[in-house]
């Protein structure tokens, strides 16, 4: 019974929310990691059943964040068993999230930028040109990872400036991008053609290995993490997701409003975005404890 129901909440995330072929996976992940618990008919679980899953997670050493997301998704199932009549009573509906603090986003210097794109410039063959158009793309413009390695090939306005981004809910949006991007893309091109030797591909960044034709994040992950070690940073330092980071904060930190950064970002709520003005207040109080006047004492 319980994988045909879903099964019909999958399709529904997909059809009706937009949900991505990850966000699919993970909801599919989580919610049967919640049914071999349970071990019984999904439509007998109470709210108790509900809060000794949470138990039992947190029992097992899963972080808070990750019991959050597991809540959340079991949370999302059953309020599609209760919309659908399935269930006459949602066992969810009092369960509390688990608390859980915020970690303030990781970033990049100015100083480690500049050394990725000095390493990633120093070979001249494609996967290294592509690796290099990449990160100046995801820097310049806030990418996410997904959004990145699945730009179409005709995604560039270089008259305006800017690039059409499909992103999460398959959303589109326009972010404008920096001249030393464009210019990365414009030199890209003609080895991308070379590339593909008269084959077609709707993708930016091509891949005759790859399934999906494109450049997975697999393998765009491991190539940061490895042009890291060529530019003497961390590789624990540097990902994807610290590139995007990186773009947000060196934005605010040159007093762009949160607001532009938010469009950027493509962030629904700018609650999401907000967690960067944290970063930026730390600094802030470390800036009045060194230069106001009262900081100072006479020796």
């Amino acid at each position: 019974m319980q994988e045909r129901e879903l099964k019909e909440f999958l399709d529904m995330m997909a059809a009706e929310k937009g949900a991505s072929v990850n966000t699919i996976d993970a909801y599919r992940r989580d919610i049967s990691q919640f049914l071999e618990f349970w071990k019984k008919d999904c439509a007998l679980a109470e709210e108790e059943d509900i809060a000794a899953f949470v138990r039992d997670l947190g029992s097992r050493g899963f972080a808070a964040k990750s019991v959050a997301r597991k809540l959340s998704a079991v949370r999302e199932f059953y309020k599609f068993l209760y919309s659908e009549g399935y269930i006459k009573t949602n066992p969810t509906a009092n369960i509390m999230q688990p608390r859980q603090a915020k970690p303030l986003p990781k970033f990049l210097t100015d100083a480690e930028i500049k050394r990725l794109l000095q390493a990633a410039g120093e070979e001249t063959d494609f996967a290294r040109c592509r690796l290099k158009t990449m990160l100046l793309l995801m820097y310049a413009c806030g990418l996410r990872v997904s959004e990145l390695v699945a730009l179409s090939e005709g995604c560039i306005d270089f008259d305006n400036k800017r690039i059409l981004v499909f992103g999460k809910g398959a959303k589109e949006r326009f972010v404008p991008a920096a001249e030393q991007a464009l210019e990365a893309v414009k030199n890209y091109l003609p080895v991308r053609t070379a590339y593909l030797a008269g084959r077609k591909s709707p993708w930016l960044f091509p891949s005759h290995t790859a399934a999906s034709g494109h450049v997975t994040r697999d393998n765009f992950f491991k190539n940061l993490k490895n042009l890291a070690v060529k530019a003497g940073i961390s590789p624990a330092k540097v990902s994807p997701h610290v590139l995007r980071h990186s773009f947000a904060t060196h934005l605010l930190h040159r007093h762009v409003d949160l607001r532009s950064v938010q469009k950027l970002l493509g962030h629904e709520d700018i609650s999401t975005t907000e967690i960067y003005t944290h970063i930026i207040s730390e600094e802030l109080i470390e800036t009045v404890r060194r230069k106001h006047p009262l900081a100072a004492t006479d020796k």
